[in-house]
């Protein structure tokens, strides 16, 4: 949890931050991934503000730029996961495996003191750290995520070292449900059971959405619940609009067993025209004529903040 103490209508501004920026971002560059943030935004939020205990920032507060994919000659880039602190035995580690929200991250870090607003200005900028597509040199990333179902092993891994070297943070894996369809994430959840991670918690964007459209439509998931249950982890599942609910499910006791926290979710909340695309939500392109409509929405957003609607658009 962070020092400062936040009340929830605050962490709900953050997350209607989070929202109205990365809509903005949408206008300003004809797309992004907005259905993410509409879907995550109380999660994260809740993450940087009520859950996750980590250490002041390490990380530089402004974009720097990035001089391309590490190599021999290249590997003294700041990391991104600077921005969650100094690792200390006592801190808790977060790592994000759907590394297409990282304008959420990004969002995030700077509603919360981590890193600066105007950061944001560079976002998949060329040459620069702030990507659309997060890696290990982005702000908020402890690695590169690969395909969708990796970063978990990583973080179940880290989960395990820490627990032989008796630290007592915790280590949480941000994921999206449609990465659930991949076999590596099993295997990680099994293994994490058997060797009794109790200190490794996955939070699930359960938004029921992918590339292709709606999972039930491609694949067989549901019902969650069990499929963890059947693996060996504590599972709960919780309302991921809901901040309480989200710090509440994190919080459950769960000795012995890693757990997963199911946040069900929507991919057009607080932006409803988004509901008439339901399910192809995944990368969200405004035309010329939609604009004015999202225009509006933007500038009600400003309003109902008490800003003055121009930051992104």
């Amino acid at each position: 949890m962070s020092e400062k103490i936040y009340t929830r209508e605050e962490v709900q501004g953050i997350a209607d931050s989070i929202r109205r920026q990365i809509l903005g971002i949408a206008l300003k560059t004809g797309g992004c991934y907005l259905a993410q943030a509409c879907s995550s935004a109380e999660i994260i939020a809740a993450l940087y503000t009520r859950i996750l205990n980590l250490g002041p920032s390490a990380g530089l507060w402004d974009a720097i730029p990035f001089p391309g994919v590490p190599g021999p000659d290249n590997m003294d880039y700041p990391r991104g996961s600077a921005y969650h602190g100094i690792p200390a035995p006592d801190k808790d580690r977060f790592f994000v495996s759907c590394c297409h929200y990282a304008s959420v991250i990004y969002c995030a870090l700077a509603a919360t003191g981590r890193l600066s607003p105007g950061a944001l200005e560079k976002f998949n900028v060329d040459g620069w750290n702030m990507e659309m597509i997060g890696a290990e040199h982005s702000p908020g990333f402890e690695n590169t995520a690969g395909s969708l179902g990796q970063t978990v092993s990583i973080a179940a891994g880290t989960a395990q070292a820490r627990k032989w070297k008796g630290d007592t943070g915790l280590v949480y894996c941000l994921m999206g449900d449609g990465e659930l369809q991949e076999g590596q994430t099993w295997e990680c959840v099994q293994t994490a059971s058997y060797y009794k991670l109790d200190n490794f918690i996955m939070v699930i964007d359960a938004n029921g959405q992918q590339v292709e459209g709606a999972i039930r439509d491609q694949t067989l998931l549901e019902p969650l619940e069990a499929r963890f249950a059947s693996f060996g982890a504590a599972c709960v599942v919780c309302d991921g609009h809901d901040i309480e609910a989200v710090a509440q499910a994190c919080g459950t006791r769960h000795p012995g067993q890693p757990l997963a926290v199911i946040c069900r979710t929507k991919g057009y909340t607080g932006i409803p025209p988004l509901k008439k695309r339901w399910p192809y939500l995944h990368f969200i392109r405004i035309s010329e004529t939609e604009r004015p409509k999202y225009q509006k929405i933007y500038d009600e957003m400003g309003e109902n903040a008490g800003e003055d609607g121009k930051e992104y658009a």
